[in-house]
């Protein structure tokens, strides 16, 4: 693994402990700004402003960086977060901590530009198992976040944030000092209209070779947040797990999951290709929701890990297949409208785990799981749409 690699994939693990910190400690901190033990209505806000500038952002940052360049954008990004965080840190109000968590949304959207910077140094034949690693250090950053957020939240209930913004300093000097650029900026002037958020988004979905993977992007996305979202209520309510094991269970998922993405993408990708491998992360998911849905003792779940992990191995082999389908120029605008619909699926996935649970756990509680792989179905006539079309004219753009 080269520097520039290293570098990136360490700003991506770094930047998701930076965001899992702050969780343990945001309704405290919600009650002690608001004076309110109510905070169901404002912290849901808080949460939904941070994931709509996502949203926003991740097409323009990820545009930006295709005309100015990877490095610039992701410096700004990154120093701009270490501020933000320290804003949040001594916040005196529920206003200044609301605008902060906006401005934290938008300098998380650097997801797209790391994204985009793998694909400019990856060969195609190696992009799945690098954006694996990718997904595997986001991963592996999201689960230890929490934990040493609620660690440092014993101590000072807004050390978190001070130590997210310690996280991006570290990550801007990082970056400064061992990133280089990884393509030649575009010397056309800067199209103003260029910066509406949406339309990067409507160039994605015209575009005949990539509207079908984005639609089975969002599947992917979507079945991605059902798990987490209803995993620790199905736990207790079906298997009557207890905490202990609700976290034995969580963190066995969490090292299955990091381990395949980061070693197991790779190879599979280059033996079988992006296409077939989508296909056998489909077959894993949709045997292991309905595994799940029909399992009876406590520890089924625990053997279905590994297949759950192998289930995501399909999402950088998507990516990766997008990847191809646009020409060097636009990785940044396609990066970018993915990080988009992703804040936008991690709002709607979980609106629709909870919704169908709850509305059907009275009749058959693991209904959830075989609406997940229902939706997994989906995208099997896209995949063929797309090798048909692949054997006519492989497309580019």
């Amino acid at each position: 693994m080269n520097r520039s690699i290293f570098v990136i994939i360490l700003v991506i693990a770094l930047n998701a402990i930076g965001i899992g910190l702050i969780f343990p400690i945001l309704p405290s901190l919600l009650q002690e700004l608001t004076g309110s033990a109510e905070i169901s209505t404002t912290y849901g806000l808080v949460l939904a402003a941070y994931a709509a500038m996502q949203f926003l952002f991740s097409p323009i940052l990820g545009l930006l960086s295709d005309r100015f360049g990877r490095r610039p954008v992701l410096l700004l990004s990154l120093g701009g977060a270490a501020i933000d965080y320290l804003i949040m840190a001594f916040a005196p109000s529920l206003a200044v901590l609301v605008i902060g968590r906006l401005i934290a949304g938008i300098t998380s959207a650097n997801m797209a530009v790391a994204s985009a910077y793998i694909a400019d140094i990856t060969e195609k034949k190696d992009r799945a198992q690098r954006f694996g690693w990718m997904s595997a250090a986001f991963g592996i950053g999201f689960i230890v976040g929490p934990v040493i957020g609620g660690l440092l939240s014993g101590w000072f209930i807004r050390a978190p944030f001070l130590a997210a913004a310690a996280l991006n300093a570290v990550n801007l000097v990082l970056a400064l000092l061992v990133l280089k650029e990884s393509r030649t900026p575009s010397r056309e002037p800067l199209d103003l209209k260029a910066l509406n958020p949406f339309a990067p988004l409507r160039w994605a979905f015209s575009f005949p070779a990539l509207a079908p993977l984005i639609a089975m992007f969002l599947i992917f996305a979507i079945n991605g947040d059902i798990p987490g979202t209803i995993w620790v209520l199905y736990g207790a309510e079906k298997f009557g797990w207890d905490q202990l094991t609700m976290g034995a269970s969580l963190a066995v998922f969490g090292l299955f999951a990091a381990l395949t993405q980061a070693f197991l993408t790779g190879p599979v990708t280059r033996r079988l290709g992006e296409q077939r491998t989508i296909i056998v992360a489909i077959a894993a998911d949709c045997i292991a929701f309905v595994a799940i849905a029909l399992a009876t003792a406590g520890w089924v779940p625990f053997l279905l890990a590994p297949l759950f992990a192998l289930g995501g191995i399909g999402h950088p082999a998507l990516q990766s297949l997008m990847s191809a389908q646009v020409g060097e120029n636009r990785q940044g605008e396609l990066q970018g409208v993915l990080a988009s619909a992703a804040s936008l699926t991690s709002i709607a996935g979980p609106l629709l785990g909870t919704t169908v649970y709850f509305l059907t756990k009275s009749a058959f509680i693991g209904t959830v799981w075989l609406v997940g792989a229902a939706l997994y179905l989906l995208s099997i006539p896209v995949l063929a749409w797309v090798a048909a079309r692949k054997r006519a004219t492989p497309a580019t753009a």
